[in-house]
């Protein structure tokens, strides 16, 4: 079987690891290495939590010897791809870890997504085996795969976390671990600036992109960020947000098993839930998308008494409006809201103050550079003055390897080694940015990413339509939520509600279905025939401004 990992070329190269060694933002050792030191440092302290119960340093340890083992009998090698669409629970840090342990690379894949996108991202990391729930929400992940077997031809095995019934398709959680032994099992070695993990993110073309990390890149991350709040063992992640997006993978597993501070996970968000596991476990430290914070706050206001012990609340993924982050300020007591700013292939670019005494810093901008350089480009690729807007560019150690395709590569960095982000922004002297708007054409979903492209492709398949473009509409709770303005071939018809069921029917995640559908004889367009997006967006703002 093909090395898919070894195909992957990164743009990690010798001076780039002895220069951020050399400075102290890279430290050999990998999360094995460093799980496997607070185990024997203290085995019994809880270092997950979850619906089902508490998880020890020891447990977790153990697990994921055995399912190291059960994967190695399975055929996995090192370099083979690994990947697990699960919701919040312990066995995704299991997953992870054990994958490290056979020197395997892991492939998280966010619940939402459905047979288009799973079959996209499946075969292009040529994933050995993926872990998947029976049934999560509704729906019948388990069943999915089995139907999507014959178009998977690199998946080998499926493996059935937390199966209702022993008719489960695949094999189950608990069989996979039942010939399986702990006792002389030796993990894989590992260089910690090989690939550890490949994450899809949509972009602008269309189908999603691989990015790549290394255990490097992430420690990098996860340090710069509890050094940046002063994080210690004693405190406790709460972590609402998915751990198969890269926020709730570096807070929800990473940072645990790097600092041994535990986290709270919730599998699903609910706000008086939240505040009941906030509070019974004492969490000090979250990250989320804005939704959550609006709803946090507003239902701590209700109950009309703060929070006792949520220290910071890191907000970021979707605009992030000033008077939500003063009001969450005033009513959830200590805790210290603020905007942050990244990507999946550059992590909180941008922290909010870890004091409260730079409430303007945390609401008014979308945070201080933190481990990064910035650089802001003209339009001509050329750098701005401070103060003024233009397309933020960085460089840093938790910056991401590259794409598993290097033709995009090519496109994202400039000849300097600095990522390309396609967001705009304003940087100070004070390294204080401030995002304004952004160059790629994308909807930001509640902190998700959704490619208009991928959406107008399924569209644009249509036999009634003759142009469709997908834009940005304002949402309430979720920030931006996706419109269709379609225009229909001569002497057809289609209603709004047919349209939003084609897309349905497509196989994509049901967040990528219209919201609302406009119809237009003939869409705007400039002299070279090219749409006008940015003037059909804003009169979709302004129409929903109005409503």
């Amino acid at each position: 079987m093909p090395d898919r990992a070894q195909q992957w070329h990164t743009r990690l190269s010798e001076e780039m690891i002895q220069r951020y060694r050399t400075s102290g933002q890279w430290r050999d050792g990998t999360i094995v290495e460093r799980f496997g030191m607070l185990v024997q440092e203290d085995s019994q302290v809880p270092i997950l939590i979850d619906r089902d119960g508490t998880a020890t340093r020891s447990f977790i340890w153990e697990q994921a010897c055995r399912v190291a083992t059960a994967l190695r009998q399975l055929g996995v090698e090192k370099g083979d791809v690994v990947s697990f669409q699960l919701p919040n629970w312990f066995e995704a840090a299991v997953i992870d870890l054990a994958s490290a342990m056979c020197g395997a690379v892991v492939n998280p894949i966010v619940p939402i997504y459905r047979e288009r996108e799973l079959a996209h991202i499946l075969n292009d990391c040529r994933a050995r085996v993926i872990f998947v729930p029976e049934v999560f929400r509704g729906i019948e992940h388990a069943a999915m795969i089995e139907a999507m077997r014959p178009d998977l031809p690199w998946l080998e095995h499926f493996v059935t976390v937390r199966p209702r019934n022993l008719a489960a398709p695949g094999i189950g959680w608990d069989a996979l671990l039942e010939g399986s032994r702990v006792e002389g099992f030796a993990p894989e070695p590992a260089d910690a600036n090989s690939v550890k993990i490949v994450m899809y993110t949509s972009g602008t073309t269309g189908a999603a992109k691989s990015v790549l990390h290394s255990h490097s890149t992430i420690d990098a991350e996860v340090r710069t960020v509890a050094h940046h709040y002063g994080l210690r063992p004693q405190d406790r992640v709460f972590m609402p947000s998915p751990v198969t997006h890269i926020t709730g993978y570096l807070y929800g597993i990473q940072m645990p098993m790097t600092f041994g501070m535990p986290a709270v996970f919730m599998d699903h968000w609910d706000k008086d839930v939240a505040i009941e596991l906030i509070e019974e476990q004492a969490c000090t430290f979250t990250v989320g998308a804005t939704p959550f914070l609006q709803e946090l706050r507003d239902a701590v206001a209700a109950r009309g008494r703060p929070l006792a012990n949520l220290q910071h609340f890191l907000c970021g993924g979707a605009p992030v409006p000033s008077e939500l982050v003063y009001d969450a300020r005033r009513v959830m007591g200590e805790c210290i809201p603020g905007r942050v700013y990244g990507s999946t292939e550059a992590p909180t670019i941008s922290l909010g103050p870890a004091d409260a005494a730079h409430m303007k810093i945390a609401a008014e901008s979308d945070g201080e550079v933190v481990g990064y350089e910035v650089k802001l480009l003209g339009a001509a690729g050329q750098p701005v003055p401070f103060g003024e807007e233009g397309e933020i560019a960085v460089r840093g150690p938790e910056l991401f390897l590259g794409y598993g395709d290097p033709v995009r590569d090519a496109e994202a960095f400039d000849d300097h080694g600095f990522f390309l982000t396609g967001d705009l922004g304003r940087l100070d002297s004070d390294g204080v940015v401030v995002i304004t708007g952004r160059k790629k054409d994308l909807i930001i979903r509640g902190g998700e990413n959704i490619s208009a492209k991928e959406i107008e492709d399924v569209l644009h398949s249509h036999p009634a339509i003759a142009e469709a473009v997908i834009v940005a509409m304002p949402h309430a709770r979720l920030g931006e939520t996706c419109c269709a303005i379609v225009s229909l071939v001569p002497g057809s018809a289609l209603s709004s509600a047919e349209v939003m069921s084609y897309v349905a029917a497509s196989g994509l995640a049901k967040q990528k279905i219209p919201e609302r559908v406009d119809f237009m004889e003939v869409l705007p367009k400039t002299a070279s025939g090219k749409i006008l997006k940015a003037q059909l967006r804003l009169q979709i703002a302004k129409q929903a401004a109005t409503a």
